[in-house]
């Protein structure tokens, strides 16, 4: 898990609920951070046009943490340079 990935995603999440970069860490649940399912919806919105990436809804249910979500993001990426290696 790369400081690049972790400081994209916080800072993702920071400005779409309007709170302080600071306070978004890896270690936070979205409950700490007062993060509601509306919210989490937005946020899904916000990190799928960040990362060019779609997250499927059925992974997105089970995320609870900032940690959480920085390892499904780097999953994905992982999986759509895969498969755009396989592609080129």
């Amino acid at each position: 898990m790369s400081e690049e990935l972790i400081a994209r995603v916080t800072g993702v999440i920071a400005k779409a609920q309007k709170i302080p970069p600071e306070s978004v860490t890896i270690e936070k649940s979205f409950e700490e951070l007062n993060i509601d399912s509306l919210d989490g919806i937005n946020l899904l919105f916000a990190l799928e046009g960040e990362f060019n990436i779609d997250i499927p809804d059925d992974a997105a249910r089970n995320i609870r943490t900032i940690r959480e979500m920085v390892e499904g993001i780097e999953k994905l990426l992982a999986a759509k340079a895969a498969t755009s290696a396989g592609q080129a």
